[in-house]
Protein backbone atom coordinates (compact mmCIF):
# COMPACT_ATOMS: atom_id res chain seq x y z
CA UNK A 1 0.00 0.00 0.00
CA UNK A 2 1.15 3.51 -0.84
CA UNK A 3 -0.39 6.51 0.97
CA UNK A 4 -0.14 10.25 0.38
CA UNK A 5 -0.89 12.12 3.63
CA UNK A 6 -2.20 15.15 1.73
CA UNK A 7 -4.93 12.94 0.27
CA UNK A 8 -6.07 11.65 3.67
CA UNK A 9 -8.45 13.28 6.12
CA UNK A 10 -7.13 14.49 9.47
CA UNK A 11 -8.75 11.51 11.20
CA UNK A 12 -7.21 9.07 8.72
CA UNK A 13 -3.76 10.58 9.27
CA UNK A 14 -4.28 10.30 13.01
CA UNK A 15 -5.24 6.63 12.70
CA UNK A 16 -2.20 5.86 10.54
CA UNK A 17 0.31 7.64 12.79
CA UNK A 18 -1.01 6.38 16.12
CA UNK A 19 -1.58 2.89 14.75
CA UNK A 20 1.97 2.56 13.42
CA UNK A 21 4.09 4.56 15.86
CA UNK A 22 3.82 2.56 19.06
CA UNK A 23 4.18 1.86 21.86
CA UNK A 24 4.16 5.48 22.94
CA UNK A 25 4.96 6.58 26.50
CA UNK A 26 2.16 8.33 28.36
CA UNK A 27 2.35 11.74 30.03
CA UNK A 28 -0.34 11.99 32.69
CA UNK A 29 -0.27 15.77 32.96
CA UNK A 30 -1.51 17.34 36.18
CA UNK A 31 -2.31 21.02 36.73
CA UNK A 32 -4.65 23.18 38.78
CA UNK A 33 -7.27 25.41 37.18
CA UNK A 34 -7.62 29.11 37.90
CA UNK A 35 -10.56 28.33 40.19
CA UNK A 36 -8.53 25.78 42.17
CA UNK A 37 -9.72 22.48 40.68
CA UNK A 38 -7.05 19.75 40.34
CA UNK A 39 -6.90 18.61 36.71
CA UNK A 40 -5.18 15.62 35.11
CA UNK A 41 -5.31 14.01 31.69
CA UNK A 42 -3.18 11.54 29.69
CA UNK A 43 -1.31 12.48 26.50
CA UNK A 44 0.48 9.80 24.50
CA UNK A 45 2.18 12.04 21.96
CA UNK A 46 4.92 12.53 24.53
CA UNK A 47 8.59 11.80 25.08
CA UNK A 48 11.85 12.93 26.68
CA UNK A 49 13.93 14.69 24.02
CA UNK A 50 16.97 16.30 25.66
CA UNK A 51 19.17 16.02 28.77
CA UNK A 52 20.86 19.45 28.76
CA UNK A 53 18.55 21.09 29.56
CA UNK A 54 16.31 18.15 30.52
CA UNK A 55 13.31 18.55 28.22
CA UNK A 56 10.09 16.66 27.62
CA UNK A 57 7.66 17.23 24.77
CA UNK A 58 3.88 16.91 24.97
CA UNK A 59 1.48 17.37 22.07
CA UNK A 60 -1.98 18.75 22.85
CA UNK A 61 -4.88 18.40 20.45
CA UNK A 62 -8.11 20.37 20.71
CA UNK A 63 -11.12 19.20 22.70
CA UNK A 64 -14.16 17.79 20.91
CA UNK A 65 -15.71 21.28 21.03
CA UNK A 66 -12.53 22.64 19.31
CA UNK A 67 -11.51 24.56 22.45
CA UNK A 68 -8.11 24.24 24.15
CA UNK A 69 -7.59 21.35 26.55
CA UNK A 70 -7.90 22.36 30.21
CA UNK A 71 -4.33 21.14 30.80
CA UNK A 72 -2.99 23.42 28.09
CA UNK A 73 -4.97 26.42 29.36
CA UNK A 74 -3.46 25.91 32.81
CA UNK A 75 0.06 25.49 31.40
CA UNK A 76 -0.15 28.68 29.34
CA UNK A 77 -1.54 30.63 32.31
CA UNK A 78 1.08 29.49 34.85
CA UNK A 79 3.97 28.35 32.62
CA UNK A 80 4.23 25.25 34.82
CA UNK A 81 2.92 21.68 34.79
CA UNK A 82 3.62 18.17 36.07
CA UNK A 83 4.20 15.05 33.96
CA UNK A 84 3.29 11.94 35.92
CA UNK A 85 4.52 8.70 34.35
CA UNK A 86 2.16 5.73 34.09
CA UNK A 87 2.85 2.20 35.29
CA UNK A 88 0.67 -0.89 35.57
CA UNK A 89 -0.59 0.07 39.02
CA UNK A 90 -2.28 3.27 37.85
CA UNK A 91 -3.05 2.34 34.23
CA UNK A 92 -6.80 1.90 34.69
CA UNK A 93 -7.15 5.14 36.64
CA UNK A 94 -5.12 6.92 33.94
CA UNK A 95 -7.57 5.72 31.30
CA UNK A 96 -10.54 6.86 33.39
CA UNK A 97 -8.98 10.34 33.68
CA UNK A 98 -9.01 10.72 29.87
CA UNK A 99 -12.74 11.46 29.87
CA UNK A 100 -13.58 15.05 28.88
CA UNK A 101 -15.33 16.71 31.81
CA UNK A 102 -16.26 20.32 32.67
CA UNK A 103 -13.48 22.46 34.15
CA UNK A 104 -15.29 22.46 37.49
CA UNK A 105 -14.90 18.68 37.79
CA UNK A 106 -11.64 17.18 39.07
CA UNK A 107 -10.27 14.17 37.20
CA UNK A 108 -8.31 13.39 40.38
CA UNK A 109 -11.61 12.56 42.08
CA UNK A 110 -13.03 10.65 39.10
CA UNK A 111 -9.92 8.49 38.76
CA UNK A 112 -9.31 8.05 42.48
CA UNK A 113 -5.96 9.85 42.50
CA UNK A 114 -4.51 11.63 45.53
CA UNK A 115 -2.98 15.11 45.32
CA UNK A 116 0.59 15.53 46.52
CA UNK A 117 2.49 18.83 46.74
CA UNK A 118 5.33 19.68 44.39
CA UNK A 119 8.68 21.16 45.40
CA UNK A 120 9.14 23.84 42.73
CA UNK A 121 5.92 24.26 40.75
CA UNK A 122 2.55 25.17 42.21
CA UNK A 123 0.50 22.44 40.54
CA UNK A 124 -0.25 19.13 42.30
CA UNK A 125 1.39 15.84 41.35
CA UNK A 126 -0.27 12.43 41.52
CA UNK A 127 0.80 10.65 44.69
CA UNK A 128 0.21 7.20 43.21
CA UNK A 129 2.45 7.80 40.14
CA UNK A 130 5.82 6.01 40.11
CA UNK A 131 7.53 9.17 38.83
CA UNK A 132 6.53 12.82 38.56
CA UNK A 133 8.43 15.47 36.61
CA UNK A 134 7.87 19.04 37.74
CA UNK A 135 8.16 21.13 34.59
CA UNK A 136 8.52 24.77 33.58
CA UNK A 137 7.30 25.87 30.16
CA UNK A 138 10.34 26.05 27.86
CA UNK A 139 8.65 26.70 24.53
CA UNK A 140 5.25 26.55 22.85
CA UNK A 141 4.88 25.71 19.17
CA UNK A 142 1.44 26.27 17.64
CA UNK A 143 0.74 23.82 14.81
CA UNK A 144 -2.27 24.91 12.80
CA UNK A 145 -5.57 25.37 14.62
CA UNK A 146 -5.78 21.87 16.09
CA UNK A 147 -2.53 21.22 17.94
CA UNK A 148 0.00 22.77 20.30
CA UNK A 149 3.46 21.38 21.02
CA UNK A 150 4.76 22.11 24.51
CA UNK A 151 8.39 21.73 25.53
CA UNK A 152 8.82 21.50 29.27
CA UNK A 153 12.04 21.76 31.26
CA UNK A 154 12.19 19.23 34.09
CA UNK A 155 13.11 21.16 37.22
CA UNK A 156 12.44 18.49 39.86
CA UNK A 157 11.89 14.72 39.89
CA UNK A 158 9.85 12.67 42.36
CA UNK A 159 10.45 8.90 42.18
CA UNK A 160 8.93 6.09 44.17
CA UNK A 161 11.34 4.79 46.83
CA UNK A 162 13.60 2.05 45.46
CA UNK A 163 12.98 2.95 41.82
CA UNK A 164 16.30 4.77 41.21
CA UNK A 165 19.66 3.66 42.61
CA UNK A 166 20.95 6.63 44.67
CA UNK A 167 24.57 6.02 43.60
CA UNK A 168 24.42 4.93 39.96
CA UNK A 169 21.09 6.65 39.14
CA UNK A 170 20.08 3.52 37.22
CA UNK A 171 16.37 2.69 37.18
CA UNK A 172 15.44 -0.70 38.63
CA UNK A 173 13.97 -3.02 35.99
CA UNK A 174 12.49 -5.11 38.81
CA UNK A 175 10.45 -2.22 40.19
CA UNK A 176 9.42 -0.14 37.18
CA UNK A 177 6.72 -1.49 34.88
CA UNK A 178 5.55 1.33 32.58
CA UNK A 179 2.56 1.07 30.28
CA UNK A 180 2.60 2.17 26.63
CA UNK A 181 -0.23 3.43 24.42
CA UNK A 182 -1.09 1.60 21.23
CA UNK A 183 -4.27 3.01 19.66
CA UNK A 184 -7.87 3.54 20.71
CA UNK A 185 -8.31 1.80 24.05
CA UNK A 186 -5.34 -0.53 23.45
CA UNK A 187 -2.27 -0.43 25.70
CA UNK A 188 0.76 -2.63 26.31
CA UNK A 189 3.16 -3.56 29.10
CA UNK A 190 6.96 -3.83 28.93
CA UNK A 191 7.32 -7.27 30.50
CA UNK A 192 9.28 -8.82 27.62
CA UNK A 193 12.74 -7.26 27.76
CA UNK A 194 15.83 -8.53 25.97
CA UNK A 195 19.37 -7.69 24.93
CA UNK A 196 20.65 -7.35 21.36
CA UNK A 197 22.38 -8.86 19.53
CA UNK A 198 20.70 -12.13 20.33
CA UNK A 199 17.54 -14.11 19.78
CA UNK A 200 14.25 -12.38 20.29
CA UNK A 201 11.86 -13.85 22.89
CA UNK A 202 9.04 -15.97 21.47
Amino acid sequence: MELSPNKLTTLERYKILTGLVFPRPIALVSTRSENGVANCAPYSWFNAICEDPPLVIVSFGARKDSKLKHSLINILRTEEFVVNLVDEDIANSMHISSEEVPETVSEFEIAGFSEAPCTVVKHPRIAEAPVSFECKLYKRVEVGHMRDIILGEVVHVHARDGLIDPTTKRVSEDDYWPVGRLYGTRYCTTRQRFNLPGELPE
